[in-house]
């Protein structure tokens, strides 16, 4: 076994990793100024235990812990059986997230037995919508069919802040600063649901939620004057911080998250 697939492996090394990159996210929303728009309705349905699917686009998915007010209810997403999967998915239990790993060897029938019953425990389910892979801000249609399964409310999410670094990943991953000022937005998605759509509607569901996506993202930029024109280059400790999660192995997709 090369030292590099060793490294990767290391429970211990996955431990720390994981204990710095959610300490850095705490840190820099707990230091940051924040404001919250459009969470009430969500919030509620949360609060009164009716669960919700919150997507979002896989970019702003690091924030996503604090788009979701745990304190009201659970909420679990849906994890890559990838080594990074992995990494992911432990970071967001951190954060107080729940997840359920997929795996190459659980079929698509046992996947969809466990997330309805997590929803019928009240249990909302968190999805990246143009996760895992891309590409970037194009979104499947995983969403919809949970949606129409589900009949659960479909929330938009978004977060933007002033200052960020895009990580080298396949969306540009942004990881907040701290001491910056930032927006968390959320909009219901209230397109009608048929109980048995036709492949046409199925896709005209999917690009309204992607345009959904991109008008709530879009906004949360423009509340925060983002200008991408002048990127960011990351800090030195940040670099540390990715370049050694990079010998591990685990840089490849940092998110990987359905």
């Amino acid at each position: 076994m090369s030292l590099r697939k060793k490294i990767a492996d290391s429970p211990k090394v996955n431990r720390a990793v994981e204990a710095l990159l959610a300490g850095y996210v705490r840190f820099a929303y707990r230091t940051s100024r924040w404001e919250r728009r459009g969470f009430e309705e969500m919030d509620a349905c949360v609060a009164s235990g009716e669960p919700v699917i919150f997507v979002l686009w896989h970019q702003r998915l690091i924030m996503a812990p604090y788009l979701f007010d745990t304190s009201l209810g659970r909420i679990c997403a849906l994890t890559s059986a990838a080594r990074a999967g992995r990494l992911a998915g432990q970071i967001l239990v951190r954060l107080g997230f729940e997840t359920i790993p997929m795996s190459s060897h659980k079929r698509h029938v046992a996947l969809s037995r466990e997330v309805l019953r997590r929803i019928k425990e009240g249990c909302s389910i968190g999805i990246a919508a143009d996760g895992p892979r891309g590409p970037a801000r194009i979104s499947s249609g995983v969403p919809i069919t949970w949606a129409r399964m589900t009949g659960c409310r479909v929330f938009t999410v978004a977060f933007a802040e002033r200052k960020v670094i895009k990580l080298p990943t396949w969306d540009q991953q942004m990881l907040p600063l701290p001491f910056s000022r930032g927006v968390l937005l959320c909009q219901e998605w209230t397109d009608e649901m048929p109980k048995k759509p036709t492949d046409e509607q199925v896709e005209t569901l999917r690009l309204s939620l992607q345009a959904s996506l991109d008008a709530i993202t879009d906004a949360a930029d423009t509340a925060v004057g983002r200008d991408d024109k002048g990127k960011k280059k990351p800090s030195r400790l940040v670099s540390t911080v990715f370049a050694a999660v990079s010998v591990g192995g685990l840089i490849t997709d940092t998110q990987s998250i359905l």
